[in-house]
């Protein structure tokens, strides 16, 4: 085999390494030589007419570059729009053609390919190794949800086995080692996982939080490669069982395992496909989302297999530190469809150098999805004129809405579009609960827009309920219900919080405030953030969005939320990060948005400057308002409180806030 060299793998298994050929592959895999001298990976034990698999390789500490190509987009494989049973079905089908997934590096370098046919090869070796170790269907299997390859095969691994995939996230920069440790800790209890599997830069992390547990087995994707195939029948598996179980972000309580059945989330799969985004023969995907939110899980990663679509993945925090890297590989790939929440196109624009738009060409990016929190005109808008020299189309964006029990999505925008506003006036909707349309030119001072989110996909039924439970007709303002066959069958182990969400007749509390108009859902909110002063309706992101726009301020650098005050009243409070550390700079932010928040809200507000990385975050990665609200009453005593003013004895801008996670 020429001269071979181990070396210890940073993210996953070791590999073996061919210096004559420079291929890498994974530990234990016997090689068989290929045409034009490709070695090729010998799987053991194959599936009737497939043989020998192109080598698998998989990033190291430092990823190696691929002298290949990534896989196709035009392949000549009929397309399905997800008209199968189950996850592992479509893979099997998926699996018949050439397209795939493929990695890139922070710096733009291709690291990984892996073809469904070698995904589905790999993952029903790891399936039956799994089985081989005594673990019987049903039970479930915890993995660190970092952007690789294997992640991908053990969460499919878990299809053919009959077993229930659980993503954990994989940041430790949500809380630090101690706050990490604990919520994995948490989570591996709540999901009573019998296994569990991390990249090996985050085992210690998950062997901490797996100690008194009494999981079998927890280990990186090459101590589980090291296994002995077992001879083993994969079980069948149907539209009743349990596909996987997604944790929501946690922001208001620990977080929640939703569990999702094979027929909800092919459902939903199908809906996205054919109604959604409208996949079709030429597409692909790119994704930088994380594999443990539902948008990166369900929407980057079953979307392309159910719809035999090729997808390139970048890593959530290389996107973070290089979010024009973005823009670079959609030009590279040619890809049609991304999606984002706000906050990735509003990171994208304040990164783009002056002229610099002009090196990229975004003419193929037809879906410009965006969704998962709040949607604000103006951000998008700014986008697309600081990209319109690259091609980009503002009718690419489509915004839609949905949530983790709903499996992912509810509704969508029409396509080739853009994004369509509803002006209401905020001052009668905060008052009365009831969206009149008002013309912001003309009303610039009381005019309220938001983004509609278009039309519920066919399988759903949607309602506004009051808080009786009384239907509301168009333009009234309430909680949104959903019924369909994507909903989830409920919370894990936690019957209480199922019942209060889901009612026997199947229909879901979602917890969003909004509106219809004509059919179109328009969001306006989270039921559990709103902010009730003198009997007025505030919604968090109007304060936040005001201090966003000075320039002290970064994106996602504020939340605000409301505290017990004086004599029972709320006290609404606003929780800004700031770098400054000048005492005349920091007093007049502070003197700015006070002003600012009472002329555009009519409210007095309770102003803290913190330091950066401070607020706390969920999950998932997001800003946790309840968390936030929760330390913020620790460090003061609220009853004290004057809008605006610091606390007694404890300085504003001086207070450390504690990281963690909800």
């Amino acid at each position: 085999m020429g001269n071979v060299v181990i070396r210890p793998r940073l993210d996953t298994a070791k590999t073996v390494q061919t210096q004559q050929q420079g291929v890498n592959r994974l530990a234990g895999f016997r090689t068989l030589p290929g045409q034009n001298g490709t070695e090729y990976c010998d799987l053991n034990r194959t599936e009737p007419g497939q043989t020998d698999f192109p080598v698998l390789n998989i990033r190291q500490g430092t990823p190696s570059v691929l002298d290949t190509q990534s896989t196709p987009t035009l392949h000549d494989l009929p397309f399905r729009a997800a008209d199968f049973s189950t996850l592992s079905e479509a893979l099997d089908y998926a699996a018949q053609g050439e397209t795939g997934t493929n990695f890139y590096t922070g710096r733009g370098e291709l690291y990984a390919v892996l073809p469904f046919a070698e995904l589905r090869a790999h993952a029903r070796l790891l399936a039956r190794k799994l089985l081989g170790m005594g673990l019987e269907k049903g039970e479930h299997v915890a993995l660190i949800a970092e952007t690789n390859p294997e992640f991908l095969q053990f969460f499919f691994a878990c299809q053919y086995a009959g077993l229930v995939p659980v993503a954990l996230p994989a940041s430790i920069k949500l809380g630090g080692h101690a706050t990490y440790v604990k919520q994995l800790g948490g989570l591996l209890a709540s999901s009573q996982a019998v296994i569990a599997m991390a990249p090996e830069g985050y085992l210690s992390y998950l062997e901490e939080a797996g100690e008194g547990l009494g999981l079998r087995k927890i280990g990186t994707a090459a101590d589980f490669d090291s296994l002995p195939d077992a001879d083993v029948a994969l079980p069948e598996s149907g539209p009743e069982d349990v596909a996987y179980i997604q944790y929501t972000s946690g922001s208001t309580k620990f977080p929640r395992g939703v569990v999702i059945k094979q027929r909800s989330v092919m459902s939903n799969l199908a809906g996205i496909i054919r109604h959604g985004v409208k996949i079709g023969p030429g597409d692909r995907c790119f994704s930088w989302l994380p594999f443990y939110h539902d948008m990166g899980l369900v929407g980057l990663v079953l979307v392309p297999v159910a719809s035999q679509m090729s997808v390139d993945y970048l890593d959530t925090r290389e996107f973070a530190m290089r979010p024009r890297q973005w823009l670079n590989l959609m030009t590279r790939t040619r890809a049609t469809i991304s999606f984002s929440p706000p906050f990735g196109y509003e990171l994208c624009t304040r990164r783009l150098r002056k002229g610099e738009a002009e090196k990229y060409d975004l003419s193929n990016w037809r879906v410009a999805g965006v969704g998962a929190e709040m949607i604000r005109s103006d951000t998008l808008e700014r986008f697309a004129r600081a990209l319109a020299p690259a091609g980009f189309n503002d009718k690419a964006f489509l915004a839609c809405s949905g949530m983790a029990e709903c499996s992912l999505a509810v509704s969508f925008a029409p396509l080739n579009e853009s994004h369509s506003t509803d002006c209401v006036d905020g001052d009668y909707h905060a008052d009365c609960q009831k969206a009149l349309p008002i013309t912001e030119v003309e009303n610039p001072g009381r005019a309220r827009c938001f983004v509609e989110c278009g039309n519920p996909l066919p399988e759903y039924e949607v309602e506004i309920r009051d808080e009786n439970g009384k239907v509301l007709p168009d333009r009234h303002s309430g909680t949104i219900y959903v019924r369909g066959p994507s909903v989830m069958s409920g919370y894990f182990n936690a019957p209480e919080d199922t019942a209060r969400s889901l009612s026997d007749d199947g229909w879901l509390n979602t917890g969003d405030i909004g509106y219809r108009v004509e059919g179109r859902l328009i969001i306006t909110g989270r039921e559990k953030d709103l902010i009730i002063i003198n009997g007025r309706n505030i919604w968090p992101q109007d304060l936040e969005y005001l201090a966003e726009q000075q320039p002290e301020v970064n994106i996602s650098d504020a939340l605000a939320f409301s505290v017990p005050g004086p004599e029972d009243e709320e006290v609404c409070v606003l929780v800004v990060q700031c770098r400054d550390s000048d005492s005349d700079v920091r007093a007049d932010l502070i003197d700015r948005l006070k002003r600012l928040v009472h002329l555009e809200l009519g409210i007095d507000t309770y102003v803290e400057l913190v330091p950066s990385h401070t607020l706390p975050r969920t999950s998932s990665g997001k800003l946790s308002r309840s968390k936030a609200r929760q330390q913020f009453m620790e460090r003061h005593d609220p009853v004290q409180l004057v809008p605006g003013t610091p606390a007694p004895g404890k300085p504003t801008g001086s207070v450390e806030l504690k990281h963690g996670t909800a």
